[in-house]
């Protein structure tokens, strides 16, 4: 067991080197990089100049060879592509993620400020659906085909078939000051005058800014762990054993929360590890509707703004996230039916 999970470790090495290259790669085929932009800003603000008739700059027409090239060296682009990834590559080695195009400061430093509000986001959202999702799909397995299963199931597959994004807007139109109500606040996590509150007046302050947020985020996971648990424990019911314990005296209960609900609970357990990327990473969209200053509204910022550093940086950790969230997927089948053996 010990010897698989070190080869799983192992080879996070080489997965993680080819995400690095395809994604390096791709991001410098990309039309409208930082050097054009710089071109860009530096023409706008010349024609600027012109119109108000002083005399900045040269339009981009009149742009020498030598500053086009000083351009290129500052952003790093007057090496081939090649020698930039490696060169990228070494620092990334030293946890050297570079410097941010858009912020002028270290990439390690600009994601670390926005990781604990995506953590929080996505915590407390993965902490809710499970918290509703398991219990309602046990509920509905042991009801299967009764009235609360079909109500129920209309219910979960309404939210299923809304994007988060258009509940977003759906619930900002309604509830955030649109054409009816003014109940939560639409943008950011906390209040201007947040530092001026009392403790429990912080409390309610974010718990008003992340409720429309999370809302969100939970009915987007909504239908499918539901299902997965109610399905799950279904197919456990049917097994020989469970009738073996009703035989042996058990109640129905006891039968299915002493032995069918563990078993069950094994296809619950290994999407833990798999979601916490996601949750690291946060959610692009709710985060860009909302105004969250977290991972995900960086993500999306950095690749509208060309932001190439912090791109890779985000989709570096990302991946690593991901990888190291299978092994704890693993991990976790593990520690419900220890009777699993990895090879």
């Amino acid at each position: 067991m010990r010897a698989y999970f070190i080869k799983r470790l192992l080879l996070i090495i080489p997965t993680l080197l080819g995400i690095t290259i395809a994604c390096f790669f791709i991001m410098q085929m990309v039309p409208g990089g930082p050097v054009e932009q710089a071109i860009q800003r530096m023409k706008q603000a010349a024609h600027s100049g012109q119109a108000a008739g002083l005399n900045i700059g040269n339009s981009n027409s009149n742009m020498t060879q030598d500053e086009i090239e000083n351009i290129k060296k500052y952003y790093g682009f007057d090496k081939p592509v090649l020698v930039r990834y490696f060169n990228w590559l070494g620092k990334l080695v030293r946890l050297d993620f570079g410097t941010s195009y858009a912020y002028e400061e270290p990439v390690l430093h600009v994601i670390v400020s926005r990781f604990p509000v995506s953590l929080t986001f996505g915590l407390v959202g993965m902490f809710f659906t499970y918290l509703i999702c398991i219990p309602l799909g046990i509920k509905k397995a042991l009801q299967h085909d009764q009235p609360f299963d079909h109500w129920s199931s209309v219910l979960i597959f309404l939210g299923y078939s809304i994007p988060s994004f258009v509940l977003a807007v759906v619930l900002i139109v309604l509830f955030g000051g649109g054409s009816f109500w003014n109940l939560f606040p639409i943008s950011g996590i906390v209040s201007d005058n947040f530092e001026d509150l009392s403790f429990f007046a912080k409390i309610f302050d974010y718990i008003h800014h992340m409720f429309l947020p999370i809302l969100c985020y939970t009915v987007g996971g909504f239908a499918t762990l539901t299902l997965l648990m109610k399905n799950s424990l279904m197919e456990q019911l049917n097994q020989d054993y469970i009738r073996t314990a009703l035989a042996k005296g058990l109640t129905y209960k006891q039968a299915v929360f002493r032995h069918g609900l563990r078993n069950a609970l094994i296809p619950i357990a290994t999407n833990i590890g798999m979601i916490i990327g996601v949750i690291l990473s946060g959610s692009m969209l709710i985060e860009t509707i909302f105004t969250i200053d977290g991972m995900g509204l960086l993500g999306y910022e950095s690749i509208v703004n060309r932001d190439y550093p912090v791109a890779l940086g985000l989709i570096v950790i990302s991946s690593l996230l991901v990888l190291l969230g299978r092994i704890i997927s693993d991990f976790c089948l593990i520690m419900v039916d220890p009777r699993i053996k990895f090879q």
